[in-house]
């Protein structure tokens, strides 16, 4: 079991890396939804992220190793704090240009089913525009 030192870490160097990252903290609920597009489990919910950013609790490895991979940081450090003896991960900074977004067609899939009918629609409506404007 995580003792409350490690659970408010864990907190302090995911909130550093969202604000680094320009993720907005600010709102469970979103964060809950980006993280959820790009882990391949069960979704998490509003209430667990909001448990990660107080330092209530600690997300299960594989998806510290999401997190991480989204704000570009390593997992050990986002995890355990490791490079913090030396003043901070000395790698942690902003890159300028974005990763390619992966896409993992089985998520994907998984995602949209998960849309309600209106949303369905609008997401397609929103390919066959950046569809057309390729052109």
């Amino acid at each position: 079991m995580a003792s409350g030192d490690e659970k408010r870490g864990f907190s302090r160097r995911l909130l550093e890396a969202m604000r680094k990252a320009r993720v907005d903290s600010s709102s469970p609920t979103r964060i809950a939804r980006e993280f959820n597009l790009r882990y391949h489990g069960n979704p998490v919910t509003t209430q667990s992220v909001r448990k990660w950013l107080s330092g209530k609790s600690l997300p299960a490895q594989d998806k510290v190793r999401v997190l991480a991979e989204w704000l570009e940081v390593p997992a050990q450090w986002l995890r355990f704090g490791e490079g913090e003896e030396k003043g901070g991960y000395p790698g942690f900074a902003l890159q300028q240009e974005a990763k390619p977004y992966k896409v993992d067609p089985e998520t994907l899939t998984r995602n949209f089913s998960r849309l309600s009918e209106p949303h369905r629609k609008l997401v397609l409506e929103i390919i066959r525009a950046l569809l057309r404007g390729q052109k």
